[in-house]
């Protein structure tokens, strides 16, 4: 379905609001700037502000319905004979190879996640949405495992995968901020991932294989 007119002005208000913010953020800080002071930048009213984003918390994690969903997206899109877990490390790999952003793998990251260390509400953000995300994998395990209510694997797979993941975008993170080149962190990486492979156990890399459709 095409995206009409008021739609499409709509995304793109709430896009510029949002970067406008980021740059606010990235230069002075998360907890001096204000939501005023995010408007008057935006050349828009502070209630138009909160029509789109209900906390200051929502302008800087403005992609997060996206990151909730992404392991759990993963999952779902795993090949005829794939497991959760191979299908997991297969897009992650895939990710820090090609160097992208969406792992944190770009300059200027380094700052990005140096403003959520200096900020509380952000990391408490942060870990609130790390539970959102281990929670949608497990709804997406359960379903496609038909798992009974009472099961507690699917929740145990949920949080191994997770940890496979915020591994990974840690130490990312974590070495972006020290000024490293993105390119050198994903080599540093691909050998993370095939290290944290073998911790796995087998109950683990086997769980879940998608059978043939």
């Amino acid at each position: 379905m095409a995206e009409g007119l008021r739609e499409r002005k709509k995304r793109e208000t709430r896009q510029r609001i949002s970067d406008i913010a980021t740059g606010l953020f990235l230069e002075r800080g998360f907890v001096t700037v204000t939501m005023a002071e995010v408007a008057e930048a935006a050349d828009v009213s502070v209630n138009t502000v909160y029509n789109y984003f209900p906390a200051k918390e929502d302008l800087f994690f403005d992609r997060s319905a996206d990151v909730v969903d992404q392991l759990a997206r993963w999952v779902r899109g795993r090949d005829a004979g794939e497991s959760a877990a191979r299908a997991v490390l297969r897009e992650l790999r895939a990710e820090v190879e090609a160097v992208s952003p969406r792992v944190g793998l770009m300059t200027g990251y380094g700052r990005f996640m140096q403003v959520i260390h200096e900020s509380p509400p952000l990391r408490s953000r942060l870990w609130a949405l790390q539970q959102e995300i281990q929670g949608a994998l497990e709804g997406t395990l359960r379903a496609e495992t038909a798992a009974a209510d009472g099961d507690p694997l699917p929740g145990l797979i949920a949080g191994q995968l997770c940890w496979v993941h915020q591994t990974a975008v840690v130490h990312i993170g974590r070495e972006m901020m020290t000024g490293r080149k993105p390119d050198e962190v994903s080599r540093e990486v691909l050998v993370l991932l095939d290290d944290i492979e073998e911790l796995l156990s087998e109950k683990v890399l086997n769980y879940a294989v998608r059978g043939e459709r």
